[in-house]
């Protein structure tokens, strides 16, 4: 499961001979591999009095995918292994406490809290493929000027924050001469301009102000509907919920299991048809 940005991750490996026997190493080199593409080399020594068990407590500094590699020397070994670093606010269509209130898990219950976290997320992607952004978010998309209008991808928009263009020789477009759609995601100049030629990057936020209640409703089903796969043969438990479009062996025609028909019915009326989220 991901860790949150600035957490500490315990990196851990066991040095083993040829044998498959816990032996302490000679040497022991931990390489971690950040998002951004640079390494650090954190010293590992004196490893704890079980034999061959070596750790480092890790404090995140990126978000994103983290490459884990260890190399032992005498006797030669190696480990590799990953980890994941949640962005500092991640897009989550509701909270853990309105997760739990749903899948009926008492409030002062814990054990389940890191992952049910990572559920939300999931849920959050699943709603999001259907309606568009619902989360706010800032965007960065290079489009193409020569015309009356632009078209931005991810809608809806709430609002543009910045119009530059990518070669040296374009001037920025101010922010004040364009009317967006938010819905459909064009730009028009409201000087009577047009866009300059050249491909322009733009900076915009996109999502919705409030959540309506069909969407987050939809979304704590698909999250009731994907937890009960936690529970193997006995997902039909009374306690989570649902009825028969809940069975994770029942595909909807064209999707796959993990979207129940009654989710997906409530979120036709915000159904972005593009499904680009």
């Amino acid at each position: 499961m991901p860790f949150d940005l600035g957490d500490t991750a315990r990196l851990t490996a066991t040095c083993t001979d040829a044998g498959g026997t816990a032996t302490n190493a000679t040497a022991a080199t931990l390489t971690i591999g950040l998002p951004d593409g640079t390494t650090v080399t954190p010293a590992v020594t004196n490893p704890p009095a079980t034999a061959g068990q070596y750790s480092y407590d890790y404090v995140t500094t990126q978000a994103g995918r983290h490459s884990v590699r260890w190399v032992f020397t005498t006797p030669a070994c190696a480990y590799t292994d990953v980890l994941d670093v949640r962005d500092a606010v991640p897009p989550l269509l509701f909270s853990l406490a309105a997760a739990k209130k749903k899948l009926d898990i008492p409030a002062t219950s814990t054990a389940d809290d890191d992952e049910l976290r990572e559920f939300v997320e999931a849920t959050t992607r699943c709603v999001e493929f259907f309606t568009g952004p619902v989360v706010p978010r800032t965007v960065t998309e290079v489009t193409s000027g020569g015309t009356e209008r632009m078209l931005l991808h991810t809608t809806p928009v709430l609002s543009v924050t910045s119009i530059t263009g990518v070669e040296p020789w374009q001037l920025e477009i101010p922010v004040s001469a364009v009317d967006v759609d938010t819905d459909t995601g064009v730009l028009r100049r409201s000087d009577w301009l047009v866009f300059w030629p050249g491909p322009y990057r733009v900076v915009y936020l996109a999502g919705r102000r409030a959540v309506s209640a069909n969407i987050s409703l939809a979304g704590k089903l698909i999250l009731q509907h994907l937890w009960r796969t936690n529970y193997g043969a006995s997902r039909g438990l009374a306690g989570i919920g649902g009825g028969e479009d809940f069975s994770v062996t029942e595909q909807i025609p064209g999707l796959g299991y993990a979207i129940p028909n009654r989710a997906l019915q409530l979120l036709q009326a915000d159904r972005d048809i593009g499904g680009i989220a």
